[in-house]
Protein backbone atom coordinates (compact mmCIF):
# COMPACT_ATOMS: atom_id res chain seq x y z
CA UNK A 1 0.00 0.00 0.00
CA UNK A 2 1.30 3.48 -0.87
CA UNK A 3 0.45 7.08 -0.09
CA UNK A 4 -2.24 6.92 -2.78
CA UNK A 5 -3.78 3.70 -1.41
CA UNK A 6 -2.74 1.71 -4.47
CA UNK A 7 -2.91 -2.02 -3.76
CA UNK A 8 -0.77 -4.38 -5.83
CA UNK A 9 -1.85 -7.95 -6.58
CA UNK A 10 0.26 -10.58 -4.86
CA UNK A 11 2.82 -12.24 -7.15
CA UNK A 12 1.48 -15.70 -6.26
CA UNK A 13 -1.80 -14.96 -8.05
CA UNK A 14 -2.14 -16.28 -11.62
CA UNK A 15 -0.58 -13.81 -14.04
CA UNK A 16 -3.07 -11.82 -16.07
CA UNK A 17 -2.31 -9.86 -19.23
CA UNK A 18 -3.63 -6.32 -19.67
CA UNK A 19 -4.56 -4.72 -22.98
CA UNK A 20 -5.33 -0.98 -23.00
CA UNK A 21 -7.20 0.51 -25.97
CA UNK A 22 -7.08 4.26 -26.63
CA UNK A 23 -8.55 6.35 -29.43
CA UNK A 24 -7.22 9.23 -31.48
CA UNK A 25 -7.98 11.80 -34.19
CA UNK A 26 -11.77 11.72 -33.77
CA UNK A 27 -14.46 10.28 -31.53
CA UNK A 28 -16.93 7.56 -32.54
CA UNK A 29 -14.36 5.49 -34.41
CA UNK A 30 -15.61 2.30 -32.77
CA UNK A 31 -13.35 1.60 -29.79
CA UNK A 32 -16.13 -0.29 -28.04
CA UNK A 33 -16.81 -2.66 -30.93
CA UNK A 34 -13.08 -3.03 -31.59
CA UNK A 35 -12.16 -4.03 -28.04
CA UNK A 36 -15.20 -6.35 -27.91
CA UNK A 37 -13.98 -7.98 -31.14
CA UNK A 38 -10.53 -8.43 -29.65
CA UNK A 39 -12.19 -10.13 -26.70
CA UNK A 40 -14.12 -12.42 -29.06
CA UNK A 41 -10.90 -13.44 -30.83
CA UNK A 42 -9.09 -14.13 -27.56
CA UNK A 43 -12.00 -16.30 -26.42
CA UNK A 44 -11.80 -18.13 -29.74
CA UNK A 45 -8.15 -18.82 -28.90
CA UNK A 46 -9.20 -20.44 -25.64
CA UNK A 47 -8.55 -17.55 -23.24
CA UNK A 48 -10.96 -16.03 -20.75
CA UNK A 49 -11.47 -12.25 -20.82
CA UNK A 50 -13.19 -9.43 -19.05
CA UNK A 51 -13.51 -5.86 -20.34
CA UNK A 52 -13.64 -2.54 -18.52
CA UNK A 53 -14.77 0.88 -19.77
CA UNK A 54 -13.24 4.04 -18.32
CA UNK A 55 -15.28 7.11 -19.17
CA UNK A 56 -13.79 10.58 -18.63
CA UNK A 57 -17.00 12.42 -17.76
CA UNK A 58 -17.78 13.64 -14.24
CA UNK A 59 -21.17 11.93 -13.95
CA UNK A 60 -21.19 9.05 -11.48
CA UNK A 61 -22.87 6.95 -14.20
CA UNK A 62 -25.01 7.61 -17.31
CA UNK A 63 -28.23 6.77 -15.45
CA UNK A 64 -29.41 10.38 -15.24
CA UNK A 65 -28.13 11.43 -18.66
CA UNK A 66 -30.43 12.11 -21.60
CA UNK A 67 -30.44 9.46 -24.36
CA UNK A 68 -29.81 12.32 -26.79
CA UNK A 69 -26.60 13.11 -24.88
CA UNK A 70 -25.30 9.64 -24.24
CA UNK A 71 -27.30 6.99 -26.05
CA UNK A 72 -28.87 4.09 -24.19
CA UNK A 73 -28.16 3.22 -20.58
CA UNK A 74 -27.01 -0.39 -20.48
CA UNK A 75 -27.91 -2.31 -17.31
CA UNK A 76 -25.75 -5.14 -15.94
CA UNK A 77 -26.97 -8.19 -14.05
CA UNK A 78 -26.07 -6.58 -10.70
CA UNK A 79 -27.99 -3.41 -11.52
CA UNK A 80 -25.29 -0.99 -12.63
CA UNK A 81 -26.33 1.71 -15.10
CA UNK A 82 -23.45 1.83 -17.55
CA UNK A 83 -22.20 3.05 -20.90
CA UNK A 84 -23.66 1.35 -23.98
CA UNK A 85 -20.23 -0.05 -24.85
CA UNK A 86 -20.67 -2.64 -22.11
CA UNK A 87 -23.50 -3.98 -24.25
CA UNK A 88 -21.01 -4.61 -27.05
CA UNK A 89 -18.64 -6.30 -24.60
CA UNK A 90 -21.34 -8.75 -23.48
CA UNK A 91 -22.70 -9.35 -26.98
CA UNK A 92 -19.29 -10.23 -28.43
CA UNK A 93 -17.91 -12.25 -25.50
CA UNK A 94 -19.11 -14.59 -22.76
CA UNK A 95 -17.84 -12.23 -20.04
CA UNK A 96 -20.32 -11.55 -17.21
CA UNK A 97 -19.96 -7.85 -16.48
CA UNK A 98 -20.81 -5.95 -13.31
CA UNK A 99 -20.53 -2.44 -11.89
CA UNK A 100 -16.77 -3.05 -11.55
CA UNK A 101 -16.52 -3.03 -15.34
CA UNK A 102 -17.78 0.56 -15.63
CA UNK A 103 -15.65 3.42 -14.29
CA UNK A 104 -16.13 7.19 -14.62
CA UNK A 105 -14.11 10.19 -13.52
CA UNK A 106 -17.02 11.07 -11.24
CA UNK A 107 -16.72 7.71 -9.44
CA UNK A 108 -12.96 8.11 -9.05
CA UNK A 109 -13.09 11.62 -7.58
CA UNK A 110 -16.06 10.73 -5.38
CA UNK A 111 -14.14 7.81 -3.87
CA UNK A 112 -10.97 9.83 -3.29
CA UNK A 113 -12.86 12.74 -1.71
CA UNK A 114 -14.75 10.36 0.59
CA UNK A 115 -11.42 8.87 1.73
CA UNK A 116 -10.03 12.33 2.37
CA UNK A 117 -13.08 13.23 4.47
CA UNK A 118 -12.56 10.07 6.54
CA UNK A 119 -8.95 11.01 7.16
CA UNK A 120 -7.51 8.01 5.32
CA UNK A 121 -4.76 10.12 3.74
CA UNK A 122 -3.51 11.15 7.20
CA UNK A 123 -3.59 14.86 6.48
CA UNK A 124 -1.52 14.69 3.31
CA UNK A 125 -2.27 16.92 0.33
CA UNK A 126 -4.57 15.01 -2.03
CA UNK A 127 -3.46 15.31 -5.66
CA UNK A 128 -4.16 13.89 -9.11
CA UNK A 129 -0.84 12.06 -8.86
CA UNK A 130 -0.70 9.76 -6.95
CA UNK A 131 -4.20 9.66 -5.44
CA UNK A 132 -6.44 9.88 -8.52
CA UNK A 133 -4.16 7.76 -10.69
CA UNK A 134 -3.79 5.15 -7.95
CA UNK A 135 -7.57 4.87 -7.59
CA UNK A 136 -7.83 4.35 -11.36
CA UNK A 137 -5.26 1.56 -11.13
CA UNK A 138 -7.13 0.03 -8.20
CA UNK A 139 -10.30 -0.10 -10.31
CA UNK A 140 -8.38 -2.08 -12.94
CA UNK A 141 -6.91 -4.44 -10.36
CA UNK A 142 -10.32 -4.95 -8.75
CA UNK A 143 -11.30 -6.96 -11.83
CA UNK A 144 -8.39 -9.31 -11.18
CA UNK A 145 -9.38 -9.69 -7.54
CA UNK A 146 -12.98 -10.55 -8.47
CA UNK A 147 -12.01 -12.68 -11.52
CA UNK A 148 -8.91 -14.57 -10.29
CA UNK A 149 -8.93 -17.07 -13.18
CA UNK A 150 -9.23 -14.54 -16.01
CA UNK A 151 -6.44 -14.54 -18.63
CA UNK A 152 -6.91 -11.08 -20.14
CA UNK A 153 -8.26 -7.80 -18.78
CA UNK A 154 -9.10 -5.42 -21.61
CA UNK A 155 -9.53 -1.75 -20.72
CA UNK A 156 -11.06 0.88 -23.01
CA UNK A 157 -10.07 4.47 -22.26
CA UNK A 158 -12.97 6.67 -23.33
CA UNK A 159 -12.60 9.94 -25.18
CA UNK A 160 -9.86 10.97 -27.59
CA UNK A 161 -6.15 11.32 -26.88
CA UNK A 162 -5.49 15.05 -26.48
CA UNK A 163 -8.67 15.70 -24.49
CA UNK A 164 -7.86 17.14 -21.07
CA UNK A 165 -10.43 14.85 -19.40
CA UNK A 166 -8.52 11.70 -20.40
CA UNK A 167 -5.11 12.73 -19.06
CA UNK A 168 -5.39 11.09 -15.59
CA UNK A 169 -6.45 7.79 -17.17
CA UNK A 170 -3.56 7.86 -19.64
CA UNK A 171 -1.12 8.64 -16.85
CA UNK A 172 -2.54 5.77 -14.80
CA UNK A 173 -2.11 3.21 -17.58
CA UNK A 174 1.40 4.56 -18.26
CA UNK A 175 2.25 3.84 -14.62
CA UNK A 176 0.50 0.48 -14.80
CA UNK A 177 3.15 -0.91 -17.12
CA UNK A 178 5.79 -0.05 -14.51
CA UNK A 179 3.75 -1.86 -11.85
CA UNK A 180 3.03 -5.15 -13.65
CA UNK A 181 5.76 -5.24 -16.31
CA UNK A 182 6.08 -4.55 -20.01
CA UNK A 183 5.66 -8.25 -20.75
CA UNK A 184 2.19 -8.18 -19.19
CA UNK A 185 0.80 -4.99 -20.75
CA UNK A 186 -0.04 -3.99 -24.31
CA UNK A 187 -1.16 -0.62 -25.65
CA UNK A 188 -3.42 -0.61 -28.72
CA UNK A 189 -4.29 2.72 -30.32
CA UNK A 190 -7.34 3.08 -32.57
CA UNK A 191 -6.92 5.90 -35.03
CA UNK A 192 -8.27 7.34 -38.29
CA UNK A 193 -6.63 7.04 -41.70
CA UNK A 194 -8.90 9.17 -43.89
CA UNK A 195 -9.33 9.30 -47.63
CA UNK A 196 -9.89 12.97 -48.43
CA UNK A 197 -9.17 13.42 -52.13
CA UNK A 198 -11.23 12.60 -55.21
CA UNK A 199 -8.47 10.29 -56.35
CA UNK A 200 -8.81 8.18 -53.24
CA UNK A 201 -5.43 9.06 -51.74
CA UNK A 202 -5.05 7.86 -48.14
CA UNK A 203 -3.63 10.33 -45.61
CA UNK A 204 -1.54 9.02 -42.70
CA UNK A 205 -0.69 12.38 -41.12
CA UNK A 206 -3.68 12.37 -38.69
CA UNK A 207 -2.52 9.01 -37.34
CA UNK A 208 1.05 10.27 -36.99
CA UNK A 209 -0.13 13.29 -35.01
CA UNK A 210 -2.38 11.13 -32.85
CA UNK A 211 0.52 8.83 -31.94
CA UNK A 212 2.61 11.90 -31.10
CA UNK A 213 -0.13 13.04 -28.72
CA UNK A 214 0.01 9.62 -27.07
CA UNK A 215 3.79 9.80 -26.85
CA UNK A 216 3.46 13.11 -24.99
CA UNK A 217 1.68 11.12 -22.30
CA UNK A 218 4.58 8.69 -22.16
CA UNK A 219 2.82 5.87 -24.02
CA UNK A 220 4.26 4.20 -27.12
CA UNK A 221 1.54 2.10 -28.77
CA UNK A 222 2.39 -1.54 -29.45
CA UNK A 223 -0.31 -1.92 -32.10
CA UNK A 224 -2.36 0.43 -34.28
CA UNK A 225 -5.88 -0.28 -35.49
CA UNK A 226 -6.49 2.02 -38.43
CA UNK A 227 -10.06 2.99 -39.31
CA UNK A 228 -10.26 3.60 -43.03
CA UNK A 229 -12.59 3.32 -45.98
CA UNK A 230 -10.76 0.29 -47.39
CA UNK A 231 -8.02 -2.11 -46.38
CA UNK A 232 -4.64 -0.41 -46.10
CA UNK A 233 -2.04 -1.31 -48.71
CA UNK A 234 1.32 -2.73 -47.67
CA UNK A 235 2.91 0.56 -48.71
CA UNK A 236 0.66 2.58 -46.41
CA UNK A 237 1.26 0.15 -43.55
CA UNK A 238 5.02 0.50 -44.03
CA UNK A 239 4.74 4.29 -43.91
CA UNK A 240 2.64 4.25 -40.73
CA UNK A 241 5.03 1.71 -39.21
CA UNK A 242 8.05 3.88 -39.95
CA UNK A 243 6.65 7.16 -38.63
CA UNK A 244 4.80 5.72 -35.63
CA UNK A 245 7.48 3.25 -34.50
CA UNK A 246 5.14 0.24 -34.63
CA UNK A 247 5.93 -3.05 -36.38
CA UNK A 248 4.26 -3.26 -39.77
CA UNK A 249 2.65 -6.56 -38.78
CA UNK A 250 0.94 -4.69 -35.95
CA UNK A 251 -0.58 -2.00 -38.15
CA UNK A 252 -4.09 -3.43 -38.50
CA UNK A 253 -6.67 -2.39 -41.09
CA UNK A 254 -10.19 -1.68 -39.86
CA UNK A 255 -12.07 -0.90 -43.08
CA UNK A 256 -15.70 0.16 -43.31
CA UNK A 257 -17.93 -2.86 -42.85
CA UNK A 258 -20.27 -3.94 -45.62
CA UNK A 259 -23.05 -5.79 -43.80
CA UNK A 260 -22.81 -5.94 -40.02
CA UNK A 261 -20.55 -5.12 -37.06
CA UNK A 262 -20.29 -8.86 -36.47
CA UNK A 263 -17.87 -8.97 -39.40
CA UNK A 264 -15.25 -7.14 -37.34
CA UNK A 265 -13.80 -10.16 -35.46
CA UNK A 266 -13.36 -11.90 -38.84
CA UNK A 267 -11.75 -8.81 -40.38
CA UNK A 268 -9.34 -8.52 -37.46
CA UNK A 269 -8.56 -12.23 -37.73
CA UNK A 270 -7.77 -11.87 -41.43
CA UNK A 271 -5.42 -9.04 -40.47
CA UNK A 272 -3.77 -11.45 -37.96
CA UNK A 273 -4.54 -9.18 -35.02
CA UNK A 274 -5.06 -12.13 -32.67
CA UNK A 275 -1.86 -13.81 -33.88
CA UNK A 276 0.10 -10.65 -33.17
CA UNK A 277 -1.34 -10.39 -29.65
CA UNK A 278 -0.32 -14.01 -29.03
CA UNK A 279 3.18 -13.27 -30.35
CA UNK A 280 3.47 -10.09 -28.28
CA UNK A 281 2.70 -11.92 -25.03
CA UNK A 282 4.72 -14.99 -26.14
CA UNK A 283 1.78 -17.33 -25.68
CA UNK A 284 2.38 -19.48 -28.78
CA UNK A 285 2.65 -22.65 -26.70
CA UNK A 286 -0.71 -21.99 -25.01
CA UNK A 287 -2.43 -20.93 -28.24
CA UNK A 288 -0.71 -22.06 -31.45
CA UNK A 289 -0.90 -19.60 -34.32
CA UNK A 290 -3.54 -20.37 -36.92
CA UNK A 291 -3.31 -18.16 -39.96
CA UNK A 292 -5.60 -19.98 -42.37
CA UNK A 293 -7.81 -22.52 -40.61
CA UNK A 294 -11.02 -21.44 -38.91
CA UNK A 295 -11.71 -22.78 -35.43
CA UNK A 296 -15.25 -23.68 -34.27
CA UNK A 297 -15.87 -20.37 -32.47
CA UNK A 298 -14.86 -18.28 -35.48
CA UNK A 299 -17.00 -20.53 -37.66
CA UNK A 300 -20.00 -19.41 -35.60
CA UNK A 301 -19.18 -15.78 -36.36
CA UNK A 302 -18.82 -16.72 -40.02
CA UNK A 303 -22.33 -18.22 -39.92
CA UNK A 304 -23.75 -15.06 -38.34
CA UNK A 305 -22.24 -12.90 -41.08
CA UNK A 306 -23.42 -15.31 -43.77
CA UNK A 307 -27.03 -14.89 -42.56
CA UNK A 308 -26.68 -11.13 -42.95
CA UNK A 309 -25.22 -11.49 -46.42
CA UNK A 310 -27.70 -14.07 -47.73
CA UNK A 311 -31.01 -13.88 -45.85
CA UNK A 312 -33.87 -16.10 -46.98
CA UNK A 313 -36.43 -13.37 -46.55
CA UNK A 314 -37.18 -10.01 -45.03
CA UNK A 315 -39.54 -8.64 -42.38
CA UNK A 316 -40.43 -5.05 -41.56
CA UNK A 317 -40.59 -4.07 -37.91
CA UNK A 318 -42.02 -0.70 -36.89
CA UNK A 319 -40.34 0.74 -33.81
CA UNK A 320 -42.40 3.48 -32.22
CA UNK A 321 -40.19 5.36 -29.78
CA UNK A 322 -39.29 8.75 -28.37
CA UNK A 323 -35.57 8.95 -29.19
CA UNK A 324 -35.47 7.77 -32.80
CA UNK A 325 -33.28 10.69 -33.92
CA UNK A 326 -30.32 9.00 -32.20
CA UNK A 327 -29.74 5.36 -33.16
CA UNK A 328 -27.62 4.64 -30.07
CA UNK A 329 -30.57 5.45 -27.80
CA UNK A 330 -31.94 1.99 -28.65
CA UNK A 331 -28.68 0.24 -29.55
CA UNK A 332 -29.28 -3.03 -27.64
CA UNK A 333 -32.82 -3.19 -28.99
CA UNK A 334 -31.71 -2.80 -32.60
CA UNK A 335 -29.07 -5.48 -32.13
CA UNK A 336 -31.51 -7.88 -30.46
CA UNK A 337 -33.92 -7.53 -33.39
CA UNK A 338 -31.08 -8.41 -35.75
CA UNK A 339 -30.29 -11.43 -33.58
CA UNK A 340 -33.90 -12.54 -33.94
CA UNK A 341 -33.48 -12.15 -37.69
CA UNK A 342 -30.34 -14.31 -37.64
CA UNK A 343 -32.23 -17.09 -35.86
CA UNK A 344 -35.01 -16.93 -38.47
CA UNK A 345 -32.65 -16.38 -41.42
CA UNK A 346 -34.38 -13.17 -42.45
CA UNK A 347 -33.24 -9.59 -42.80
CA UNK A 348 -34.93 -7.23 -40.36
CA UNK A 349 -35.80 -3.87 -41.89
CA UNK A 350 -36.64 -1.33 -39.21
CA UNK A 351 -39.26 1.36 -39.71
CA UNK A 352 -38.22 3.94 -37.11
CA UNK A 353 -41.12 6.14 -36.10
CA UNK A 354 -41.13 9.09 -33.71
CA UNK A 355 -44.17 8.49 -31.49
CA UNK A 356 -44.89 12.23 -31.40
CA UNK A 357 -45.57 12.15 -35.14
CA UNK A 358 -48.06 9.25 -34.99
CA UNK A 359 -51.77 10.08 -35.01
CA UNK A 360 -55.00 8.15 -35.52
CA UNK A 361 -55.23 9.73 -38.98
CA UNK A 362 -51.79 8.64 -40.23
CA UNK A 363 -51.47 5.34 -38.32
CA UNK A 364 -52.36 3.14 -41.29
CA UNK A 365 -50.07 5.09 -43.61
CA UNK A 366 -47.09 4.71 -41.23
CA UNK A 367 -47.80 1.25 -39.83
CA UNK A 368 -49.67 -0.49 -42.63
CA UNK A 369 -46.60 -2.20 -44.11
CA UNK A 370 -45.25 -3.42 -40.77
CA UNK A 371 -44.99 -7.15 -40.13
CA UNK A 372 -44.51 -6.44 -36.44
CA UNK A 373 -44.76 -3.44 -34.11
CA UNK A 374 -42.48 -2.84 -31.13
CA UNK A 375 -42.82 -0.11 -28.50
CA UNK A 376 -39.64 0.22 -26.40
CA UNK A 377 -38.88 1.77 -23.02
CA UNK A 378 -38.59 5.43 -22.13
CA UNK A 379 -39.50 8.05 -19.58
CA UNK A 380 -41.85 11.01 -19.45
CA UNK A 381 -45.17 11.99 -21.01
CA UNK A 382 -43.88 13.16 -24.40
CA UNK A 383 -44.97 10.89 -27.24
CA UNK A 384 -47.18 8.62 -25.09
CA UNK A 385 -50.34 9.18 -27.15
CA UNK A 386 -48.53 8.03 -30.30
CA UNK A 387 -47.41 4.85 -28.57
CA UNK A 388 -50.96 4.09 -27.45
CA UNK A 389 -52.21 4.65 -31.01
CA UNK A 390 -49.57 2.24 -32.35
CA UNK A 391 -50.54 -0.40 -29.77
CA UNK A 392 -54.23 -0.10 -30.58
CA UNK A 393 -53.42 -0.44 -34.29
CA UNK A 394 -51.38 -3.61 -33.60
CA UNK A 395 -54.14 -5.09 -31.42
CA UNK A 396 -57.02 -4.37 -33.79
CA UNK A 397 -55.17 -5.26 -37.01
CA UNK A 398 -53.72 -8.41 -35.40
CA UNK A 399 -50.12 -7.41 -36.14
CA UNK A 400 -47.52 -9.12 -33.90
CA UNK A 401 -46.82 -6.76 -31.01
CA UNK A 402 -43.88 -6.66 -28.60
CA UNK A 403 -43.84 -4.13 -25.75
CA UNK A 404 -40.81 -3.53 -23.53
CA UNK A 405 -40.91 -1.68 -20.19
CA UNK A 406 -42.88 1.48 -21.05
CA UNK A 407 -44.16 -0.54 -24.01
CA UNK A 408 -45.86 -2.86 -21.52
CA UNK A 409 -47.21 -0.01 -19.41
CA UNK A 410 -48.72 1.74 -22.42
CA UNK A 411 -50.19 -1.58 -23.59
CA UNK A 412 -51.97 -1.87 -20.25
CA UNK A 413 -53.23 1.71 -20.55
CA UNK A 414 -54.48 1.07 -24.11
CA UNK A 415 -56.29 -2.10 -23.06
CA UNK A 416 -57.82 -0.40 -20.04
CA UNK A 417 -59.06 2.54 -22.11
CA UNK A 418 -60.28 0.79 -25.25
CA UNK A 419 -61.24 -2.72 -24.13
CA UNK A 420 -62.12 -2.38 -20.45
CA UNK A 421 -63.79 1.01 -21.02
CA UNK A 422 -61.79 2.86 -18.32
CA UNK A 423 -61.66 6.20 -20.12
CA UNK A 424 -59.63 7.82 -17.35
CA UNK A 425 -56.98 5.09 -17.33
CA UNK A 426 -53.41 6.34 -17.29
CA UNK A 427 -50.09 6.16 -15.47
CA UNK A 428 -49.36 8.41 -12.50
CA UNK A 429 -46.06 9.17 -14.22
CA UNK A 430 -48.02 11.18 -16.79
CA UNK A 431 -51.11 12.20 -14.80
CA UNK A 432 -50.68 12.25 -11.02
CA UNK A 433 -54.39 12.46 -10.22
CA UNK A 434 -55.79 10.31 -13.02
CA UNK A 435 -59.15 8.61 -12.48
CA UNK A 436 -57.86 5.08 -13.07
CA UNK A 437 -54.11 4.72 -12.28
CA UNK A 438 -53.60 1.34 -13.92
CA UNK A 439 -49.86 2.08 -13.81
CA UNK A 440 -48.48 3.63 -10.63
CA UNK A 441 -45.25 4.32 -8.79
CA UNK A 442 -43.72 1.27 -7.14
CA UNK A 443 -44.26 1.29 -3.38
CA UNK A 444 -40.53 1.26 -2.58
CA UNK A 445 -40.09 4.31 -4.82
CA UNK A 446 -42.47 6.55 -2.86
CA UNK A 447 -39.75 7.89 -0.54
CA UNK A 448 -37.02 8.15 -3.19
CA UNK A 449 -35.75 11.67 -3.92
CA UNK A 450 -32.34 11.02 -5.49
CA UNK A 451 -32.51 10.06 -9.18
CA UNK A 452 -29.21 8.26 -9.76
CA UNK A 453 -29.20 4.47 -9.31
CA UNK A 454 -32.49 4.39 -7.39
CA UNK A 455 -34.82 2.60 -9.81
CA UNK A 456 -35.55 -1.12 -9.80
CA UNK A 457 -32.32 -2.17 -11.47
CA UNK A 458 -30.67 -5.42 -12.46
CA UNK A 459 -31.78 -9.04 -12.78
CA UNK A 460 -34.85 -10.32 -10.94
CA UNK A 461 -36.71 -13.64 -11.15
CA UNK A 462 -40.02 -14.00 -12.95
CA UNK A 463 -42.44 -16.94 -12.75
CA UNK A 464 -43.97 -17.82 -16.13
CA UNK A 465 -47.64 -18.79 -16.51
CA UNK A 466 -48.10 -22.33 -17.90
CA UNK A 467 -49.29 -22.64 -21.52
CA UNK A 468 -48.71 -18.93 -22.16
CA UNK A 469 -47.00 -17.29 -25.13
CA UNK A 470 -44.22 -16.39 -22.70
CA UNK A 471 -43.65 -20.04 -21.78
CA UNK A 472 -43.78 -21.02 -25.45
CA UNK A 473 -40.92 -18.61 -26.15
CA UNK A 474 -38.73 -19.37 -23.13
CA UNK A 475 -39.52 -23.07 -22.67
CA UNK A 476 -39.05 -22.37 -18.95
CA UNK A 477 -41.21 -21.74 -15.91
CA UNK A 478 -38.74 -19.40 -14.18
CA UNK A 479 -36.60 -16.75 -15.86
CA UNK A 480 -34.23 -13.95 -14.82
CA UNK A 481 -34.29 -10.64 -16.68
CA UNK A 482 -32.86 -7.16 -16.18
CA UNK A 483 -35.03 -4.23 -15.10
CA UNK A 484 -34.87 -0.45 -15.17
CA UNK A 485 -38.11 1.21 -14.07
CA UNK A 486 -39.94 3.08 -11.30
CA UNK A 487 -43.58 2.44 -12.25
CA UNK A 488 -45.51 -0.82 -12.29
CA UNK A 489 -48.83 -2.46 -13.09
CA UNK A 490 -51.32 -1.46 -10.39
CA UNK A 491 -52.59 -4.74 -8.89
CA UNK A 492 -55.84 -3.06 -7.81
CA UNK A 493 -56.92 -3.33 -11.47
CA UNK A 494 -55.59 -6.83 -12.12
CA UNK A 495 -58.84 -8.77 -11.58
CA UNK A 496 -60.83 -6.29 -13.65
CA UNK A 497 -58.47 -6.35 -16.61
CA UNK A 498 -58.03 -10.13 -16.47
CA UNK A 499 -61.81 -10.43 -16.50
CA UNK A 500 -61.82 -8.45 -19.75
CA UNK A 501 -59.35 -10.85 -21.41
CA UNK A 502 -55.90 -9.57 -20.45
CA UNK A 503 -53.51 -12.40 -19.54
CA UNK A 504 -50.91 -11.84 -16.82
CA UNK A 505 -48.25 -14.31 -17.97
CA UNK A 506 -45.31 -13.32 -15.79
CA UNK A 507 -45.12 -12.31 -12.12
CA UNK A 508 -42.49 -11.87 -9.44
CA UNK A 509 -42.19 -14.92 -7.12
CA UNK A 510 -44.37 -13.23 -4.49
CA UNK A 511 -46.91 -12.29 -7.22
CA UNK A 512 -46.55 -8.68 -6.16
CA UNK A 513 -45.22 -7.40 -9.47
CA UNK A 514 -46.71 -8.07 -12.89
CA UNK A 515 -43.74 -8.80 -15.15
CA UNK A 516 -45.52 -9.69 -18.40
CA UNK A 517 -48.92 -9.46 -20.05
CA UNK A 518 -50.33 -10.87 -23.29
CA UNK A 519 -53.53 -11.44 -25.20
CA UNK A 520 -55.02 -14.92 -25.67
CA UNK A 521 -54.22 -16.69 -28.94
CA UNK A 522 -57.87 -16.75 -30.02
CA UNK A 523 -57.96 -12.93 -29.79
CA UNK A 524 -54.56 -12.07 -31.25
CA UNK A 525 -51.85 -14.24 -32.91
CA UNK A 526 -48.97 -12.79 -30.82
CA UNK A 527 -49.32 -9.84 -28.45
CA UNK A 528 -46.71 -9.87 -25.66
CA UNK A 529 -45.42 -7.09 -23.43
CA UNK A 530 -42.86 -7.31 -20.62
CA UNK A 531 -41.78 -4.97 -17.84
CA UNK A 532 -38.12 -6.03 -18.09
CA UNK A 533 -35.50 -5.44 -20.82
CA UNK A 534 -34.81 -8.71 -22.67
CA UNK A 535 -32.62 -6.89 -25.21
CA UNK A 536 -29.82 -6.76 -22.60
CA UNK A 537 -29.60 -10.56 -22.63
CA UNK A 538 -29.51 -11.11 -26.39
CA UNK A 539 -26.35 -12.19 -28.24
CA UNK A 540 -25.66 -12.83 -31.94
CA UNK A 541 -24.48 -16.34 -31.04
CA UNK A 542 -27.38 -16.80 -28.58
CA UNK A 543 -30.42 -14.73 -29.62
CA UNK A 544 -33.00 -13.96 -26.94
CA UNK A 545 -36.05 -16.26 -27.22
CA UNK A 546 -38.59 -13.41 -27.14
CA UNK A 547 -36.93 -11.67 -30.08
CA UNK A 548 -36.63 -14.98 -31.92
CA UNK A 549 -40.36 -15.63 -31.44
CA UNK A 550 -41.35 -12.05 -32.31
CA UNK A 551 -39.46 -12.18 -35.61
CA UNK A 552 -40.82 -15.67 -36.29
CA UNK A 553 -44.38 -14.35 -35.94
CA UNK A 554 -43.57 -11.29 -38.06
CA UNK A 555 -42.19 -13.66 -40.69
CA UNK A 556 -45.47 -15.64 -40.65
CA UNK A 557 -47.47 -12.45 -40.97
CA UNK A 558 -45.26 -11.36 -43.88
CA UNK A 559 -46.00 -14.65 -45.63
CA UNK A 560 -49.70 -14.57 -44.70
CA UNK A 561 -49.34 -17.85 -42.80
CA UNK A 562 -52.30 -17.13 -40.51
Amino acid sequence: MTDGLFVKVASTVKQVRYIFVTGGVASSLGKGVSIASIGALLEARGFSVTIQKMDPYLNIDPGTMSPFQHGEVYVTQDGAETDLDLGYYERFTSAKLSRENSVTTGQIYYTVIERERRGEYLGRTVQVIPHITNEIKNRILSLKRSNPEVDFILVEIGGTVGDIESVPFLEAIRQFRLDVGTENTMYIHLTLVPTITIGGEIKTKPTQHSVKELLKQGIQPDMLICRSTNYLSEEVKEKISLFCNVKKERVISAPDIEHTIYEIPLIFHREHLDDEIIRYFRLEEKSPLFLETMNPMLSKWETVVEHFKKPKGMVKIALVGKYMQLADAYRSLFEALQHGGIANQVRVEMIKLDSEQLTSENAHELLGEADGILVPGGFGERGILGKIIAIRYAREKKIPYFGICLGMQTAVIEFAQNVAGLRGANSTEFETECEHPVISLMEEQLSVTSKGGTMRLGAYPCLVKPHSLLEEAYQKREIYERHRHRYEFNNRYRSLLEGMGLVVSGTSPDSGLVEAIELPRHIHPWFVAVQFHPEFNSRPLDPHPLFVKFIEMAKKKNRSEW
